[in-house]
């Protein structure tokens, strides 16, 4: 009968000590996972502020017409029609001098594709595997949209949870706003920038976790509200927001003329630009037609005339029409992803979103050299977190890298990010030999030389010009940097 000695046994615990730091190693590994999640969901939604201007950068080629008119809008429509089932609803993106580039999206449950359109209205089917591949990531995390979501909804409310937290576990972080340490002790340079970053873009912060935990909740939202107030029934909760569709009439009947829907559409929502169109069931005698319209200065384009299949309008509402609530609701997912305002706002956007993927990684790193200056270090995590922090843009830039060379590699997309993430963190578990701060030099290293040579390749494949050479500008001097910039080491 093997005896535990009583110094190995907690007191008033029935687990033994080395149980017990078991249990805590494996606690803190399931605290480093779900801080990895949060942290590469920071880093793709600040890529996903920007993916309108990455699938011009796929598709550089793409014609980037700024105003169309009736005729060849219509053909691309009847094209479009003819290559979807009859049951595929049509997105048509119209453009403007601020956003160039008109589209038309065929969806249904069974088919799904995207189409660009030119100045006559010939279609180009669109090839942007990798501002796909970054959606998908950041909102699902490309597992099963509920189970995706409702994990990329927990991780809001963990980021949340954090930042309060955070504000809270330090009284002097008003006070200590403007006081930053650089040049002397890497722990104290990193807790410095950590709670600058921190209080500096707190707004941003909270209201990034908070959409991000809303729309990522949303489907247990929902199922919530259904069961306390429509005994389950979540159609009822969606009909809240979203128009009933019409009777059910599959009589044949002709689609009428857009030109005349959009004129009415800006007739009744003076000062607002048609954006998008909706046409459902087209075809049909039940068939409708949405047109939604933009207004300047406003969150939430909620100009939004609905047509019958005669062209007769039912439904004309507009922004003073709404509830808060349904403003609110509206805008939930603009003021997430920075989808509005143009360039500036995304700018923005993108600046505030990488000063919160360095406050998570920052957060972690600083925990981790804690427990090293209390004696209580654990290299293998500070590896394991030195693939995650350099590893997961390094498997992004070669997602790219591949996407761009191959624009038809689809699924070949997810199969590299994964073997790349899994190859790394392997090596960095079984790398005993490597410290933490080494590992993290060398991934910077490859990161930086992979960015140089994804600039590199898109100018070789892609004329000059437009969104492509700034994105391709922004790659070199980033990459340039990671590589000549950060070869001075930080005293620690």
């Amino acid at each position: 009968m093997t005896v535990i000695a009583k110094s190995d046994r907690p007191r008033g615990w029935p687990l033994s000590s080395a149980t017990v730091r078991a249990v805590l190693s494996g606690h803190g590994i399931l605290g480093l996972a779900f801080a990895a999640i949060i942290y590469l969901i920071c880093l793709t939604g600040t890529l996903v502020v920007f993916v309108h201007d990455l699938q011009h950068w796929e598709q550089p080629r793409t014609p980037a017409v700024t105003a169309i008119g009736e005729a060849p809008l219509s053909r691309a429509i009847d094209t479009a029609r003819r290559a979807a089932p009859a049951d595929a609803a049509l997105y048509v993106t119209l453009p403007s001098a601020n956003e160039p580039g008109a589209t038309i999206t065929a969806y249904s449950p069974t088919f799904d594709r995207d189409w660009s359109i030119d100045a006559v209205g010939d279609l180009t089917t669109q090839a942007t595997p990798v501002s796909q591949f970054l959606l998908d990531l950041h909102i699902a995390l490309h597992l099963p949209r509920s189970w995706g979501g409702f994990l990329v909804g927990l991780a809001g409310v963990a980021l949340l949870s954090s930042l309060i937290s955070g504000i809270l576990a330090h009284p002097r972080i008003f006070k200590d706003a403007f006081h930053l340490r650089l040049g002397g002790s890497r722990r104290l340079q990193e807790a410095d920038l950590h709670n600058r970053l921190g209080i500096w873009a707190l707004p941003f912060h909270i209201v990034i976790a908070l959409t991000g935990a809303l729309l990522g909740l949303s489907t247990i939202i929902v199922g919530a509200l259904a069961m306390l107030l429509y005994r389950g029934d979540t159609a009822k909760v969606y009909g809240l927001f979203v128009e009933p569709p019409p009777a059910v009439n599959a009589g044949a009947a002709p689609l009428p003329r857009i030109g005349p829907l959009l004129a009415e559409a800006r007739r009744r929502a003076s000062g607002a630009e048609p954006h998008q169109i909706v046409i459902e069931r087209a075809g049909r005698a039940d068939a409708r037609v949405t047109a939604t319209s933009e207004r300047d200065r406003l969150l939430v384009p909620q100009d939004t005339t609905i047509f019958d299949a005669g062209g007769r309008v039912v439904q004309d509402r507009h922004p003073r029409d709404l509830a808060a609530g349904t403003k609110i609701l509206g805008g939930i997912g603009q003021l997430h992803f920075g989808w509005f305002g143009g360039l500036p706002v995304r700018l923005i956007y993108g600046l505030l979103g990488l000063a919160l993927c360095v406050l998570t990684s920052s957060g972690v790193t600083i925990w981790l050299a804690r427990r090293r200056d209390r004696g209580r270090a654990v290299p293998q995590w500070e590896r394991l977190w030195a693939a995650v922090a350099w590893g997961q843009p390094l498997s992004l830039a070669l997602v790219g890298a591949l996407g761009l060379a191959i624009p038809t590699a689809g699924a070949a997309l997810v199969w590299l990010w994964l073997a790349a993430t899994i190859g790394l963190l392997a090596v960095a578990g079984v790398s005993r030999w490597i410290k933490g701060p080494v590992a993290a030099r060398w991934l910077r290293r490859g990161l930086g030389g992979v960015l140089v040579l994804l600039a590199l390749l898109h100018l070789v494949v892609a004329p000059f010009g437009g969104t492509g050479l700034a994105i391709d500008g922004v790659l070199l001097i980033a990459g340039g940097w990671l590589l000549i910039g950060l070869r001075k080491p930080v005293a620690g």
